[in-house]
């Protein structure tokens, strides 16, 4: 039996969501988001939240049950609250700044790196050194933030590069004489 699975997920004030043609769509005050439903688990929406029981008993049923319950879970954090990843720049000469809807990333590469900004995503640079990116959309937050990241991964020795606020580097001892 899932645990998380087990619980309703609630529905605040202000948010709506309706079922159709195999879709669950969720609205409030971020904007709107859709979840493609699974086959093997049955969705209820009542006006106090949503519950996600399996419709059978197989195990892909219940294997699905928890991940599923959490996938609706983010769609309605999504529309209330947004989501934000934060990404700190560690280098000589190392920089971002936010200008419209691309981001121009300086990362000692012989020119600058620009990234797009996808549509529904907000990037912020309050420093030349920090990214905040935030949106409603939890995969699309994660996927650009490691995007980011990937043009620079931390490295051990001087821990120079791109890494999430909060992540610690493992960092190594240099050569010896």
């Amino acid at each position: 039996m899932s645990r998380i699975g087990k619980k309703p997920v609630a529905i605040p004030s202000g948010v709506t969501a309706n079922i159709s043609e195999g879709m669950l769509s969720v609205k409030g005050p971020k904007g709107t988001l859709s979840l493609k439903l699974a086959d093997d688990i049955s969705y209820d929406v009542q006006a106090d939240g949503i519950s996600v029981p399996p419709a059978t008993a197989p195990k892909r049923a219940r294997a699905f049950w928890g991940m599923q319950r959490t996938l609706v879970q983010n769609l309605v954090t999504g529309v209330t609250e947004g989501f934000t990843k934060k990404l700190l720049i560690t280098g000589v000469g190392y920089r971002a700044n936010a200008q419209g809807r691309k981001l121009k990333l300086q990362l000692g590469y012989s020119h600058d790196v620009d990234i797009d900004v996808p549509e529904g995503l907000e990037v912020k640079t309050p420093d030349n050194t920090t990214v905040e990116i935030s949106g409603a959309d939890k995969q699309k937050v994660g996927q650009l933030a490691a995007e980011i990241r990937r043009w620079r991964k931390p490295e051990p020795y001087k821990g120079k590069g791109i890494k999430y606020d909060g992540e610690y580097i493992f960092r190594k001892e240099g050569k010896k004489k």
